[in-house]
């Protein structure tokens, strides 16, 4: 038995192509999460999804101008990001939309434009490519590049933390102690656009958000502290790419939307579970204050 369960735990990492996958998703699994948590503090979850869809014109016109160079498309993707954002928070100030909604218009507006570009090379497979993803096909320039960003956003973060979580909860503060909130949030932005782009060539476009989102709205559910949230957060979406990247291997299914839907099934136990807000929580609480009640008139 305990051969059995040892062998499928390390067989698929016989293979080089596996290790790679590994390697990219503990990359991505030790910084996206923490972005998230972030993000989820703004009230800004949705503000990650709709950068993951921003990014397409860019990969795609890299993918027109220098075919499948993953990365010139990872490069044009961020710039196609930063554009988004510069756009975004260019409406917000001058027509006063909230920065969320300009984003969704403009996503929207990439997503399409993205999406016929890549049409127009008159190859779908590639399509499915770039919007889906394929963490298999991960070589070792693409690795290194993943390793580079992911490295990059740690770097940002420890650079930047105090200031980026002082921006979340009270920007009027941050500005009283001679700091700019508005260049902590461009530097946050720019943060989440790279960490986008590192997922995309794994987890393409359409799902790169969900190891980001997911862990960290789960990690709401088991702790009220930021340290807490962003290490169960982590730890969420490491067992969620281990995990999914073993079950693709023995269950012949796509490794990408594994990863996801194991994150997302982790999101739905906490739902359940969780001490704080999780549904099982709240339906002890009326007993708990019946009890409480009870005592008192006792006294």
């Amino acid at each position: 038995m305990l051969d059995s369960l040892l062998w499928w735990l390390t067989s698929p990492f016989d293979y080089v192509f596996m290790r790679r996958a590994l390697a990219a998703c503990l990359a991505l699994s030790l910084t996206a999460p923490i972005l998230g948590v972030l993000l989820s503090l703004r009230g800004m979850s949705l503000m990650g999804e709709a950068l993951s869809h921003a990014i397409m014109p860019g990969v795609a016109i890299a993918f027109m101008l220098a075919g499948f160079s993953l990365p010139l498309m990872m490069l044009g993707g961020v710039l196609a990001g930063l554009v988004t954002v510069s756009l975004a928070g260019g409406v917000t100030q001058f027509s006063g939309l909230k920065e969320d909604a300009a984003m969704a218009s403009l996503f929207l507006i990439a997503m399409a434009g993205g999406v016929t570009i890549v049409s127009l090379s008159g190859n779908a497979l590639d399509l499915g490519h770039v919007l889906f993803g394929s963490i298999l096909a991960v070589d070792g320039r693409t690795l290194g590049l993943v390793a580079l960003g992911s490295s990059t956003i740690l770097v940002g973060l420890a650079i930047s933390f105090r200031a980026l979580v002082v921006e979340c909860l009270d920007p009027l503060f941050l500005t009283l102690q001679g700091r700019h909130a508005g260049w902590t949030h461009a530097l946050f932005m720019v943060l989440v656009v790279v960490s986008l782009v590192m997922g995309f060539q794994t987890l393409g476009t359409l799902m790169a958000a969900g190891l980001m989102l997911l862990p960290a709205a789960a990690a709401r559910y088991w702790s009220q502290r930021l340290e807490g949230m962003i290490a169960i957060a982590i730890g969420i979406a490491l067992a969620s790419s281990v995990t999914g990247l073993l079950v693709s291997y023995h269950a012949g299914l796509p490794s990408g939307p594994s990863i996801i839907l194991l994150a997302g099934l982790g999101y739905c136990v906490s739902v359940v579970l969780g001490p704080y807000r999780g549904l099982k929580a709240g339906s002890l609480r009326p007993k708990r204050v019946m009890a409480s009640r009870h005592a008192g008139q006792l006294r």
